[in-house]
Order: structure tokens, then sequence, then C-alpha cells
């Protein structure tokens, strides 16, 4: 066998122990981010915390809060022994990612008052790389920038994790994202831990709510009429009642009460991640 040949071998054989190597590290783990971010762009001090999980599979990745999955999961167990349980009586990130392998289609599924969408969208990010370098977690990272959502970005990824994924919506870097903030520093998401997973994962489907399947802009459309009017679709769907005191109420005024308060809560949740479905 000639040298030439020898050294085709060699670097065949390296290159399939990387690939396999690549593919056993990448399945079955979850990545534990620490997710920051102000909810209110007039109250700076008001800094919320959760912590969220990357869950890698062979075929898909999932992104969610670590919380919702918790509240998701005992109603689930509870729907099974045919008790009607509640969710987690506290604010929660609803809001859950799918991303799928050498794709740019993601699953983006979201919860707007008691309704669930389920938003297909296809992001094509366009990462600037710069010759900048550190250390999180004792991996060594770079940095990468890039526009999303009507924000600009600053990531750093590891090559010595062969994953080409990361927190929320952002993907396709030549290595696992560690850590992704916005310029403001409203947003950030930054790895605080790794676990293995031997167990075949699906999310908990909890059937408490109407689920809509819908494309980006429609989806657009939806969320920024929900924004000006919450309760919309609520229209003829609550009849007139009675409350615990015993006063009568007709469902215009339920209705109306309501969306006040939704208006209300909805005007301190104006920071959102992607500022751009506000304008």
């Amino acid at each position: 066998m000639s040298q030439k040949i020898k050294q085709t071998m060699k670097k065949l054989k390296i290159l399939l122990f990387l690939t396999l190597t690549n593919m056993a590290f990448a399945q079955n783990k979850l990545f534990l981010y620490e997710y920051k971010f102000i909810p209110d762009s007039a109250n700076k001090d008001n800094l919320k915390e959760e912590l969220m999980i990357l869950n890698i599979q062979k075929d898909r990745s999932e992104f969610y809060s670590s919380e919702r999955y918790a509240s998701d999961s005992t109603q689930l167990a509870q729907s099974k022994k045919g008790i009607m349980a509640m969710p987690f009586n506290k604010v929660m990130v609803n809001d859950r990612v799918i991303k799928y392998p050498h794709s740019n289609l993601i699953n983006y599924i979201t919860i707007m008052f008691w309704d669930k969408y389920t938003v297909k969208q296809d992001i094509d990010l366009k990462w600037h790389l710069e010759n900048s370098f550190d250390t999180i977690l004792g991996y060594k990272v770079q940095k990468a920038t890039t526009d999303f959502g009507g924000r600009k970005w600053t990531a750093w990824f590891t090559k010595e994790i062969p994953i080409q994924d990361g927190p929320y919506k952002f993907k396709t870097l030549p290595g696992l994202i560690l850590k992704v903030e916005d310029s403001t520093k409203n947003h950030s998401f930054e790895l605080i831990g790794i676990k293995g997973n031997t167990t075949k994962f699906d999310y908990p489907n909890v059937n408490n709510s109407k689920g809509y399947n819908l494309n980006y802009d429609q989806y657009v459309t939806k969320y920024k009429n929900f924004r000006k009017n919450p309760t919309a679709d609520l229209v003829g769907k609550i009849p007139d009642q009675r409350d615990a005191n015993g006063n009568f109420r007709t469902s215009t005024q339920i209705i109306k009460e309501l969306n006040d308060q939704w208006v209300e809560r909805l005007k301190k949740d104006n920071n959102i991640i992607e500022i751009d479905l506000l304008k």
C-alpha cells in the first residue's frame, strides 16, 4: 500500500472518529442557561431571572423554561389521575423553541391569553465572527455578533462543544453558544451547567388551551392585535354570571375588566426580546 493511500485512510479514520465523537457529545444533553431580562424599560431595577433548558435530542433541540416544564409536567400527571390542576401561581416564561439540525426552520410555541400558538419561522442569522476570545465555564469561547428581532446581539461560542445551537432562536455558529446578550444588556442568556440525559424526551402536552398553527406573518398580525385588544377572542365565549358574592355581571362587563387588567399588564411588558414586534 502506497504512503499516499495510507495517509488518505488515516485522514478518513480521524474524520470518522471526530464525526462519531461529535454525534455522541451532541445527543441527549441538557444545557442549563440563566436568563436575565428587564420586562419594563421604565423600571430598570426590575431584573427578572429564570432557569432555561436547551434540551439536545438526536433529531431536534427544545428550549424552554425549567419552571414552566415543571408546571406542565405536574398538570399532565394530575390530569392522568382525573384531577384538574392549575399552573403554578407565578409569572413564567411561556415561550418554547424547537430547532432542527441543518435547517433554518424553527417552531416557536407561545401563549397569548389562554390560547397556544405554534409558529413556523425561517431564521437565517448573519453572524460576524470577531477575533476576540474569552473563557466561560472553562471553555474557550469566541465572539460573534448579529442583528435579530430589532436588537444587536453579541454571542460567545465554543468549538469545544460541537453543537451548532444555542439559547432561544440563536444557532448556526460553529459551536455551542454559551452566552448571548443584546447591546442594551436588557436580555442575556448564559450557560451555567451541563447535564446528561439518557431518556427520550417529549415535552408534556397539557391540553388546557386551544391550539393554533400560524406562519410568521400571521403571528405578527395576531400578536400586534393582541397587544391592542387582549380579550378580543373572548367576545361571545363568556356568559353572564354572578361572582362569589352574588353580584351579577354581564359578559361585556367581565371581558372589559379582563381587558383593562391585561392592557395594564402589557404596558409593563414593553421591553420584549424581539422588540421590533412593538413597532
